[in-house]
């Protein structure tokens, strides 16, 4: 572990965006990432929903405009539904950055969650589709929102799975991905194979639903 964070680059001074910031799993990485020293801004459609949602974390708020063009490094975490219109709509504020994606296309039905078909592929390619001119990264897709936001959990025993095709990219996020205590950043391919992590969220939910439980991925021999 410590050479393979040896490795990576600083990212203590990255600030940090999150579109879709008032959503569990945007509102629990803000916590850790802002407990981590970084500097954390809450995104929303309602630069007053941001605003409520920040404050309860110690973080700030605004519309999704200005957290994606304030923010060094932005992360959706936004409804599948909104996710294609809502980054195309931020095209030029977000060009030039890394956005690592973290939506699971997903349905819900009596059996189950399942993964729903993507015409670009993934969530992820989908934004990098719409967002030419951003280097996309896939990550953060099977962190447990209860975890990020239960104060008595120290740590997050799990790896975070990082996809994608710029390696200075990448290298960066499986940095952030490390600020997490307890989790590790794991380089899982090129952002074409997207689509299988985020359809494994839905495997993941049937464990939790199963087992009671909070489940993660451990990658192991790395």
């Amino acid at each position: 572990m410590a050479e393979h964070t040896a490795d990576l680059p600083n990212v203590s001074t990255l600030s940090i965006g999150i579109l879709g910031g008032t959503g569990d799993q945007g509102k629990g990485l803000a916590r850790r990432f802002a407990q981590a020293g970084h500097t954390v801004l809450i995104g929303s459609r309602s630069a007053e929903r941001a605003q409520e949602a920040a404050r309860e974390i110690g973080v700030r708020g605004d519309e999704n405009a200005t957290v994606a063009a304030e923010a060094d490094t932005v992360i959706v975490a936004v409804p599948w539904e909104g996710h294609g219109a809502l980054l195309a709509s931020l095209r030029d504020q977000l060009a030039g950055k890394i956005v690592v994606d973290c939506v699971n296309p997903l349905g819900f039905d009596k059996q189950g969650a399942y993964a729903l078909p993507v015409e670009e592929g993934s969530a992820a390619q989908q934004a990098a589709a719409v967002l030419p001119e951003s280097r996309v990264v896939a990550a953060f897709h099977h962190v447990s929102a209860a975890l990020l936001l239960d104060p008595t959990v120290a740590k997050i025993d799990l790896d975070v799975l990082v996809l994608g095709d710029d390696r200075k990219a990448i290298d960066v996020v499986c940095a952030l991905a490390e600020r997490l205590p307890g989790a590790r950043g794991v380089y899982a391919g090129r952002l074409r194979n997207a689509h299988q992590v985020e359809a494994l969220t839905a495997n993941l939910i049937s464990i939790n639903r199963r087992y009671k439980a909070h489940a993660g991925i451990r990658v192991t021999d790395v």
